[in-house]
């Protein structure tokens, strides 16, 4: 008998449906899971990814190579017409400096002579490193993938445009 009550015990605390009125294995809706934070990236993905990391090391390359004065920019670039014009610097002047002195690891100095460049440096900087991660490990954060699904592209060029404007202001207070 008392096996019998031992079966009927270990039955009722093993069968799903019959503890104490309660299901006890939840359905898939109510389980709590952790947020999938990283998933695997697709080839597509990984390609884009090495792309996007092979622009970026081609640009900071042509930046420390006119750093260490392996290439001359001047050569390429013609004076900047507005500032000829007008006698007042253009909301791009001092791009290209800046971003030098990026690449030489003057960062704050780069911020004072262009702040606009030093802020999309480092939006490139990430997402060199973002994309490399995903080219080599073939890892996607699914945080880019939300970010880009509620971002739109009026709203990225928008953001870039208040940045440059915001910079040209700073550099057209310290002119005047």
């Amino acid at each position: 008998m008392t096996l019998a009550v031992f079966n009927r015990a270990f039955q009722v605390l093993t069968e799903p449906t019959s503890f104490l009125n309660f299901n006890v294995v939840m359905q898939k809706n109510q389980q709590i899971t952790a947020p999938e934070l990283i998933r695997r990236a697709s080839s597509r993905q990984r390609v884009i990814g090495a792309i996007i990391f092979l622009a970026a090391f081609i640009l900071f390359g042509f930046l420390h190579l006119a750093a260490i004065g392996r290439i001359d920019i001047d050569r390429w670039l013609n004076p900047c017409g507005f500032k000829q014009k007008y006698n007042l610097p253009c909301p791009a002047c001092g791009m290209t400096t800046s971003a030098i002195a990026f690449v030489q690891g003057r960062i704050l100095e780069a911020f004072y002579i262009q702040p606009a460049a030093v802020l999309l440096l480092c939006v490139f900087v990430i997402a060199a490193f973002l994309a490399f991660f995903t080219a080599a490990f073939g890892v996607y954060l699914k945080a880019i993938e939300r970010f880009f699904a509620k971002v739109r592209l009026k709203h990225i060029v928008l953001i870039l445009i208040i940045i440059i404007v915001a910079a040209w202001a700073v550099t057209l207070a310290r002119t005047l």
